[in-house]
């Protein structure tokens, strides 16, 4: 594959599933290239990803998001695990097991595979995204700007804008959320509560709000850069735990994304209510 490093012995031995490596020696073989928002990324292994695509996914990340990303290094490769086994608490974010990588798919490592793993790589933050656990465009490109927008939000913040929209959609109690935990954090900040016999009072829990907050934006900064780089529907957002945002309300926070964070040359943001025959 054009887009990185195949998978060799690389002094790991070599066999028809390939071979696992540490994490550090994937990233000391796959040389980062930079794309011109800024984005550092490599790709490594047999990732099953056409020449083009991979460029054309990083470089959907507005240049306004990517420049608080300078101490993140983002790696596709085929599979992502934990030298420990595997559970749910150690699932998607980095912990403190050793973190292997797989050159090849292979279907035995698949249940101990994970999304993604986060990995210090000296003043680094190495992020290894699975792509053939995500074996599908829109899944990959979706767990990529999700890792952008949280580590937008770890750098930055939310922008107050967003704060307030978002704030006063939840006080006129929108439709559905953006994922199950904005549904939950959102839920557990507002709080009805009765004071002896009078009306029902609001009772805000902050550090709910707080992380409703930073969820949803997360959500939506995600959201909006994947419409740029992928034509979906607004089904494909649907999962089973929570109910999705309403259609207008969804559309409002991701006008304001495009906004606050406008689209690279080359890429355009658009949302249509009904596609044409």
């Amino acid at each position: 594959m054009a887009d990185g490093v195949q998978s060799g012995d690389n002094g790991q031995g070599n066999n028809q599933h390939g071979s696992l490596m540490q994490a550090v020696k994937v990233a000391q073989a796959a040389p980062l290239q930079h794309a011109p928002n800024g984005i550092r990324y490599a790709a490594y292994g047999q990732n099953n990803m056409a020449p083009g695509e991979l460029e054309r996914m990083v470089q959907a990340v507005p240049t306004a998001i990517a420049g608080a990303l300078s101490r993140k290094a983002y790696y596709f490769i085929p599979l992502a695990m934990s030298a420990a086994p595997s559970t749910p608490e150690r699932e998607h974010r980095g912990s403190g097991e050793e973190t292997m990588i797989a050159t090849a798919y292979a279907s035995e490592l698949i249940d101990q595979a994970i999304c993604h793993r986060n990995v210090p790589l000296g003043s680094d933050d190495g992020v290894f995204i699975s792509t053939r656990l995500l074996n599908d465009r829109f899944a990959l490109a979706f767990e990529f700007f999700i890792n952008v927008g949280h580590a937008f939000v770890e750098a930055v913040g939310v922008p107050e804008a967003f704060n307030k929209l978002v704030w006063d959609q939840a006080l006129k109690d929108v439709r559905g959320e953006t994922s199950q935990d904005a549904w939950e954090s959102r839920g557990q900040s507002l709080i009805q509560a009765r004071i002896g016999t009078a009306d029902p009072k609001l009772h805000i829990d902050e550090k709910s709000k707080s992380d409703y907050l930073e969820s949803a934006f997360s959500d939506a900064v995600a959201i909006y850069q994947l419409s740029l780089s992928v034509d979906f529907n607004y089904s494909e957002l649907r999962e089973r735990e929570y109910p999705l945002l309403a259609p207008q309300p969804l559309a409002e926070r991701l006008r304001l994304a495009a906004k606050l964070f406008p689209p690279n040359p080359g890429y355009e943001f658009s949302i249509r209510y009904r596609r044409r025959a």
